[in-house]
């Protein structure tokens, strides 16, 4: 089985965006999902305390994973112990684990395609084999359990996110427990990806814990806390692959770093602050789904979290890549190519975030309003 990865192209845009700025070009990233305000401010003054006063080390914070098991007592009404939840640095350490501890080599992995990029590259990097499944507008780009359960023969695992980059769609509770329900009956672990929770603008998303108590949760601090910098997120790891999971967090990264534990604890409790960037990125969305369509972008995915919208150019072009590069370069606006997300029909897609400032959403409007209108009179 190959474990050849493709890259993950938005850093490409990424980078060119940074060039331009070194030249001088004032440059709007929403290429990324990535917060543009900090760390709330307690969590860096702890920081700032803690540099002062603690040498640091190897740890895994204890007052921490109680706090995150208070958290899924109070979201969720979920029950977990301490021992389940696993420190690493980031999400993507997290998922690693969830794969590894999860499969054997050679298990196939479903997952909804467009979906964020480093699933199924992650899945073929640990020799496992990706199964993606074309889902559109008809399940709201998101798996359903009627898939899962025509699926012949059923995959070892699915990987599910909701809310989903790139669409920003949520799965309904009913849905996501019919998908629980038919898992647990096929015998299919699920790797839950919750990283954009808090992140929603209506119904807010639900646990796969709820209905699922075998499932791997993955989660982090880098969006809803915006401390992507400080590389830190969880997984809450079923009981039977604790042991397991733990074995290889230790072995290939350690611990979480320690500064971060500390400061995310004091984050937890600033809900206030983290709600009002919240209310930033709800008129934001608002500002870009009624600007989008006057430009001529009219097919977008239901964004309820997250902070991304997904819209269709296959009115203007067959390679988002190149869609993309040309739109920084003639606008300074860096925004992501749907080929990353949906390697079949993404071509014919972007993806912008809307994390950015709402002065930043609006001058990115406005560039992008004269520049698709030029596009439409070619």
């Amino acid at each position: 089985m190959s474990t050849r990865i493709e890259p993950f192209r938005a850093i490409a845009i990424s980078e060119l965006a940074h060039r331009l700025k070194a030249e001088g070009k004032s440059v709007i990233h929403m290429e990324f999902g990535q917060p543009s305000t900090g760390a709330p401010q307690a969590a860096i003054q702890t920081a700032h305390a803690v540099l002062d006063s603690d040498a640091m080390g190897y740890w895994e914070s204890p007052a921490l994973r109680e706090r995150i098991v208070r958290h899924y007592q109070e979201r969720y009404r979920v029950e977990i112990t301490p021992e389940r939840v696993i420190l690493t640095a980031g999400a993507s350490p997290a998922l690693l684990l969830s794969m590894l501890s999860g499969f054997e080599p050679g298990a196939r992995i479903a997952m909804a395609r467009p979906g964020y990029v480093a699933y199924r590259n992650t899945v073929r990097a640990v020799h496992l084999e990706p199964v993606e499944i074309d889902c559109g507008p008809d399940t709201r780009f998101q798996l359903s359990a009627s898939m899962i359960e025509a699926m012949n023969p059923a995959p070892a695992g699915i990987i599910i996110a909701s809310p989903a980059n790139p669409t920003g769609t949520i799965l309904p509770p009913d849905e996501l427990e019919a998908i629980a329900k038919v898992c647990r009956e096929r015998s299919i672990r699920i790797i839950s990806d919750e990283i954009y929770h808090g992140l929603s603008y209506g119904m807010p998303a639900a646990c796969a814990l709820q209905f699922n108590e075998s499932a791997f949760v993955v989660n982090s601090f880098s969006k809803y806390y915006s401390m992507v910098g400080w590389r830190l997120g969880w997984v809450v790891a079923p009981a039977d692959r604790v042991e397991l999971a733990r074995a290889y967090r230790g072995n290939l990264f350690l611990t979480a770093p320690s500064l971060s534990q500390h400061a995310a604890l004091s984050a937890m409790d600033c809900e206030g602050e983290l709600q009002a960037h919240v209310e930033t990125y709800r008129v934001n969305r608002e500002a870009l789904l009624e600007a989008l369509p006057a430009m001529g972008l009219n097919s977008i995915a239901p964004p309820d979290g997250a902070f991304y919208v997904w819209a269709d150019i296959g009115h203007l072009t067959d390679d988002s890549m190149a869609f993309c590069e040309r739109l920084l370069r003639e606008t300074c606006v860096a925004t992501a190519p749907g080929v990353d997300f949906d390697p079949v029909n993404g071509h014919r897609f972007i993806r912008l975030s809307f994390a950015v400032s709402t002065h930043e959403v609006r001058e990115a409007i406005a560039r992008l309003r004269t520049w698709f209108a030029a596009q439409l009179r070619r």
